[in-house]
Formats: C-alpha cells, structure tokens, sequence
C-alpha cells in the first residue's frame, strides 16, 4: 500500500470523489424541491460519505480505454445511486436492521421506515433517468441502461444476492452458497462499474474482456475484505455496526474459510486482477492501485 500512496493515489482518489460528489449534486433534485422530504433524505444517505469506490472505477476504467470522456461522471454517478438506494434498503429493519451508517443514523432512524423506502426507490429510479441523458449516441445509452440493470437485478445480480443472503441466514456456511451470495450482492455492481466506463469509452472487445476479468477478481476481493473487516474491525472504524455477519449467522468468507485463509484469497484476487489488464499497460496503472486499496484497506 505504501508504493502505491507514493505515486499518488491517496489524492487521486480525494480529487475522483471531488468529482463524483459534484456529478452527484448535479443529478439530484436540491433539498429545497418538492416534495421536501424526500430530496432531504436522498441527499442525507447519499452525501453521508463513502469511498465512491463504484463510481471512480468507472471513470477510471474510461479513461483506460480513452481520452474523450466527457460526461462520463454523470454515467458514473448513476452506480453511486443504486449503491446509496441498496444500502437505505439494507439497513431497513425488515433487512439488516442496523442504526448506523458511515458513522451517522441511517436513513430511516431520521425519516423513519416510509420515507426511507421511498428515498431508496427515488434514487433507483434517478439513475436510470441519468443514464438515459448522457452525451452519448442512442446505441451507447441503451447498453448502459442494460448493463446497470441487469447488474442491480434477480438474475445474477444485487437483488438475488441479497435474497440469497436472506436465505441463508442460519444456514450451514457452504462455498457454493457462499459464491452464490457474493458474486452476485457485491461482485455484480462492482463488475458493472468496470464495464459501464469501459462501455461509455466504447472499448474494443478484447479490451473490455479484460476489464471484465478485472471486475470480476475486485469485486470478489471486496467481498472477502469487506467481512474480514466485519470481524476485525470496531464500529467506529467501520463506520456500521461491527460483528453483525456473525450475530445474524450470515454466510461469511471468514465463516466458510477462515480469517488468515480469507486474506489469502484476497491477496490471489488481487493479483489475478492485476494480471487481467495486462494488456493495457499504463494506462491500466489506476486500476491496479484501486485494488491494492481494496485489499490492503482497514476500514
């Protein structure tokens, strides 16, 4: 992590969340816009922090393949907005029940549980309606709306991990079951985001393989982190309440495989990712500090 820091990219990512955060205030209605209380608690979760992770590597990813990428903040922005509705979703009592986000009251601990749906609803919706904007032909703005929702959806998507999460509560920890859950709840939108920029920067086929693998090995070591995180970490540091994969018995890497079998894994992702845009060379060098961060995070 330290080399990686070093060529800068502690403050290439404080700038790409400049960025993203601006596109962000750009797509969404002010708070001051009727109906009042809904724009004020689409903005609260969404403006509660984060690491924007999704939507830089969507930017990064474009940029990998070209210099002509106006207006892809906008597309990116649109990940950040499903992402923001999935965790107002989860964190509702009927889901995960938690109380805290990214160190605040979550979103229906202000609003309550009404508007909190709807907020969660509101941003879906919104980023669909960005996408179909964005300065690029019809052609192009048709594969993003497809690649966004299938990647958000039931079929291998956030949606069907997360019923398989549900499920699974209280059920014997399996590898399948595991993968099941993970590549699809976390995996899907994390894969989209590669491809959406890749897609946005009209990428050649080989070159878009190639991210795609890349995603694909992210989004996994993101996974595997994220619920080593949930064990090792307080909630302070988290940000969430810390322990509560292992309080709700839910399928876990470290529950399956262990903490130290689980880092290793990590590690492997990382470097399979690494591999995955060899063919692009330099201009892959973002993406390959993005998932050094990943598994190298403590928070």
């Amino acid at each position: 992590m330290t080399s990686a820091i070093q060529t800068g990219l502690s403050e290439y990512l404080s700038e790409q969340v400049g960025i993203v955060d601006a596109a962000l205030d750009r797509c969404v209605p002010p708070e001051s816009t009727q109906p009042n209380s809904i724009h004020r608690a689409m903005r609260y979760s969404l403006f509660a922090g984060g690491k924007r992770i999704r939507p830089i590597l969507a930017i990064a990813a474009a940029k990998a393949v070209s210099e002509q990428i106006e207006g892809v903040a906008e597309a990116a922005a649109s990940l950040e907005l499903i992402h923001t509705y999935s965790l107002i979703h989860d964190d509702l009592p009927a889901l995960d029940n938690d109380d805290f986000r990214r160190g605040r009251p979550t979103c229906h601990k202000v609003f309550g549980d009404a508007v909190a749906i709807l907020a969660g609803d509101a941003l879906l919706t919104l980023a669909f309606e960005v996408l179909s904007t964005l300065p690029v032909d019809a052609e192009t703005r048709i594969l993003l709306v497809k690649e966004l929702s299938q990647a958000a959806g039931t079929v291998g998507g956030m949606i069907a991990g997360q019923v398989h999460d549900i499920e699974g509560e209280r059920q014997p920890p399996t590898a399948t079951l595991l993968e099941s859950i993970h590549r699809a709840k976390t995996g899907a939108l994390l894969r989209a985001s590669v491809r959406l920029g890749a897609i946005y920067s009209s990428a050649p086929e080989n070159e878009l393989a190639a991210l795609t693998k890349y995603g694909e090995h992210l989004g996994l070591a993101f996974q595997i982190i994220d619920d080593v995180l949930d064990v090792e970490q307080s909630s302070d540091t988290l940000g969430k309440t810390a322990g509560k994969d292992e309080a709700q018995q839910k399928i876990t890497f470290p529950a399956v495989y262990g903490l130290e079998k689980s880092r290793e894994m990590a590690l492997i992702e990382r470097k399979s990712a690494h591999e995955a845009v060899e063919i692009l060379g330099s201009r892959a060098e973002r993406l390959r500090q993005i998932a050094d961060f990943v598994v190298l995070r403590q928070a």
